[in-house]
Parts: structure tokens; sequence; C-alpha cells
């Protein structure tokens, strides 16, 4: 699916990545995926959450292994775009409440008018 990605873009103020946790193959597979949505244009002002699912499954690799794997800190560090990770586990909610705190910190400010006020 990734190819026709970019016919949704359109006025995308934000961007949901997740990757699966608990399958350190596809690891590259979904760098790939994440460098080019980042290189976007049309994403180059998009707040960006990179989830790491399926934290509750057991897997040789920890996050913080697989974050230095694709190295992520080189990543954020050059992304025109404000990059934030979570943990989370889809199946139990774990982490999902600070998923939903972060859509609302980000889309708070795009319910304001011109000129900042609410």
């Amino acid at each position: 699916m990734g190819p026709i990605w970019s016919s949704y873009f359109g006025n995308c103020h934000s961007l949901l990545f997740m990757m699966d946790a608990a399958n350190p193959t596809q690891l590259s597979a979904s760098c790939v995926q994440l460098l080019g949505l980042l290189s976007a244009e049309q994403l180059a002002e998009a707040s960006v959450l990179i989830l790491f699912n399926k934290i509750d499954l057991p897997c040789y690799m920890t996050v913080d292994e697989m974050k230095s794997l694709i190295r992520l800190p080189d990543i954020i560090a050059c992304a025109k775009q404000n990059i934030t990770t979570a943990e989370i586990s889809a199946q139990k909610g774990t982490g999902l409440s600070e998923v939903l705190r972060w859509l609302q910190d980000t889309h708070r400010t795009d319910r304001r008018l011109p000129g900042g006020e609410p």
C-alpha cells in the first residue's frame, strides 16, 4: 500500500506511523517507508508520531534496540517534522491514552483562528 499513500496526503497535519515491535525482520522495510514519508514535501510540516506496537508480545529485540538499528535519533535530528515516539499495545490498550493526548495536543492549535485566537 505504501506506493499509493501519497494520494492521501492532502491537507495532512499529523501522521501516525506504526511499526510492529514484535516483528524485527520487517524493521528495515518499515524504516524505508518512514523515510519516504518524511521526505514527502506535502508532509514537511506534519507532526509525526511513530508507534511501536505489540510491546506486549515476546520478541528478541527491545524497542530501544530497534530505535538504535533504524538510527531513529539521526532521523529525528535530520527530519523537518516534529517527531515523537510511543510504545503501545493496541490489543491491551497500553499507551493508547498517550496517543490520544498527543493527538489532542497536536491539533489544539489547528482549532484556532488566524492570529491564535480560539
